[in-house]
């Protein structure tokens, strides 16, 4: 993907960028200090599990990191297999696998809590149905090639925004979408905890694997993305 990207695929992985505080916001604060998204915080907290520190449970991370890789391997092995062709098609083909995901997370999160809570016999399934998507996401973003705009980890991309600064006599270049992604995901993730709050887990994953496909089936339409190819 070159370097001057359509703006519509900027805007939607900006917004899949606010999903992934959504959804990191709903396993941490809703399943036991769990990222699905951020895989550095599970191998950190499996860490702190392996020393005994209380609250970490380490069987919860490495389930968070086989379904990630999982969902990667899936949407690797996709990527490869697909040929070329629209890349519009290939992205409302991954939004579809995602969200199918994390609404199914959702409603077996609304389940458990109807019969008795989210235990630790039921929870795993979450993790690994959300994690599973992240992973899915992840590997297509990689392949987009997109500079600053992973849409889940932010330390290469706060690193570039104070490297590449004019503090740092550097020349500026992609400071706003730098930002831009760190607001988002920071944005998301106080949406997140407050439907948490609010709404309970299960919906707020409703919520975000539908702002997924919404958002990709909006912007996939732009007459720009129409002409980009898979590579």
């Amino acid at each position: 993907m070159p370097l001057n990207t359509p703006s519509p695929l900027v805007r939607l992985l900006l917004v899949l960028s606010a999903t992934t505080g959504m959804v990191d916001a709903a396993s941490i604060l809703g399943m036991e200090k769990v990222f699905t998204a951020n895989m550095t915080g599970n191998i950190v907290f499996a860490g702190f599990a392996a020393v005994g520190a209380e609250g970490f449970h380490a069987p919860y991370y490495i389930t968070a990191i086989g379904a990630f890789m999982a969902g990667a391997v899936v949407a690797g092995r996709l990527w490869r297999m697909g040929g070329k062709g629209r890349l519009s098609r290939w992205l409302v083909i991954a939004a579809m696998a995602e969200s199918t995901m994390l609404v199914l997370a959702g409603i077996l999160a609304l389940l458990f809590e109807r019969e008795g809570g989210i235990t630790a016999g039921n929870l795993p399934a979450l993790i690994a149905l959300t994690a599973g998507a992240m992973g899915f996401r992840n590997a297509v973003v990689r392949q987009l090639k997109v500079p600053d705009l992973s849409t889940t980890v932010l330390t290469l991309t706060i690193t570039g925004i104070a490297s590449d600064s004019r503090l740092a006599a550097g020349d500026g270049t992609n400071q706003r979408t730098r930002i831009a992604a760190v607001c988002m995901i920071f944005a998301g993730a106080a949406a997140g905890a407050a439907l948490v709050f609010a709404i309970g887990l299960g919906l707020t994953l409703l919520l975000a694997g539908m702002i997924v496909l919404l958002a990709t089936l909006v912007f996939a339409r732009h007459p720009q993305m129409a002409e980009l190819e898979k590579g």
